[in-house]
C-alpha cells in the first residue's frame, strides 16, 4: 500500500489455500453427491463435472481475469470440510486468473447470484501440491458478483458523480453495495479491507486485490481513510473521493485519489 498506512502493513491471509492461513472456519456439512459427480453433472473437455444449485439472473458471466465475489466449501471427496467462507462476515474477493484452474474454468460458467457445485479433477487443483488436499475435490461456490480486474478505472474516476454523498470535510463517497447493517468502525479499530486506489486521471497506483486483504488500525492512515472508513458497515463497498488535503498533502500521488474499497471485517 503505498503511503496509505503510517506503518506496516499486517496482511490477512487469502482464502482457498490461496494464500496463507487463517483461523479454521466452523464444519459445513458435506453433499450427499461429495464422493463423485452425479449422472446429471455437466463435464467440460478438461475433466471439469459441474450442476446448477441455484439459478442466478442475467446472462453475463466473468472474464478470465475479472475480479470474483464469491461465498464457498470444499471437500475431499471422502467428505472431509478443508476450507470455506461461510464463517467470514462478508463474501471473499479473488482475481480469477489467480485461482486454482478449476475455479478459472468453473466459474466463468457461472452469472450473478448463481450457486453451484464443482467436482474438480486434481490436475484442475493442486495438483499434488505438498500441505494442499489431494485428489479430487468438491466446491460449493455461490458467485456474488463480478467485476473488471483491477486496473480498469471506474467510469465517474474524474470526480464524484451527482448522486455522491459529502463529508463536512470534503470527502465525496458512493456506496456500491450496502453492507450488513450494523456496528460501523470507530477510529481506534483495526479493520480489514479490499481496495484499489486511482488518481483522478485513471491511474492506479495501489491494490490488495492482487494480494491479501488489509488489516490496519483506522488511526494509522491517511486522515481520508480514518474518517471514511467509519462511515462503511461491514460487507459494504464503497467508492471515495478524497482530497489532496486529506490524502498526501502534495506528496506522491498528488491531487484528488478515488478508492474502492471494500470492508471485511472490524476488530
Amino acid at each position: 500500500m503505498i503511503r496509505l498506512l503510517s506503518t506496516v502493513l499486517v496482511t490477512l491471509a487469502a482464502t482457498l489455500s490461496l494464500s496463507a492461513q487463517r483461523p479454521a472456519p466452523a464444519p459445513v456439512p458435506a453433499p450427499a453427491d461429495v464422493a463423485k459427480p452425479p449422472a446429471d453433472a455437466a463435464t467440460t473437455a478438461s475433466g471439469l463435472a459441474s450442476k446448477v444449485l441455484t439459478p442466478g439472473k442475467g446472462t453475463s458471466k466473468p472474464g478470465p481475469t475479472d475480479l470474483v465475489t464469491v461465498r464457498y466449501t470444499g471437500w475431499t471427496t471422502d467428505g472431509k470440510m478443508f476450507d470455506s467462507s461461510l464463517s467470514q462476515p462478508a463474501p471473499v474477493t479473488f482475481p480469477l486468473n489467480r485461482l486454482i484452474k478449476g475455479w478459472g474454468e468453473g466459474l466463468q460458467l457461472m452469472v450473478a447470484g448463481e450457486k453451484r457445485r464443482f467436482w474438480i479433477p486434481q490436475n484442475l487443483a493442486y495438483n499434488g501440491q505438498p500441505a494442499r488436499p489431494a485428489g479430487m475435490l468438491v466446491f460449493d461456490v455461490e458467485l456474488v458478483e463480478f467485476a473488471v480486474a483491477p486496473g480498469a478505472p471506474p467510469p465517474d474516476v474524474a470526480g464524484p458523480p451527482a448522486d455522491a454523498k459529502k463529508t463536512a470535510s470534503g470527502i465525496a463517497y458512493r456506496s456500491l453495495r450496502p453492507g450488513k447493517g450494523g456496528q460501523t468502525p470507530v477510529k481506534s479499530s483495526f479493520v480489514t479491507v479490499n481496495y484499489t486506489g486511482w488518481t483522478t486521471d485513471g491511474k492506479m497506483f495501489d491494490t490488495s486485490l492482487d494480494k491479501a486483504p488489509a488489516t490496519f488500525g483506522l488511526g494509522e492512515v491517511i486522515e481520508g481513510w480514518t474518517e471514511g472508513v467509519q462511515l462503511m458497515t461491514v460487507g459494504e463497498r464503497m467508492r471515495f473521493w478524497i482530497p489532496e488535503r486529506l490524502a498526501y498533502k502534495g506528496r506522491e500521488p498528488k491531487g484528488m485519489l478515488v478508492f474502492d474499497v471494500e470492508l471485511i471485517a472490524i476488530k
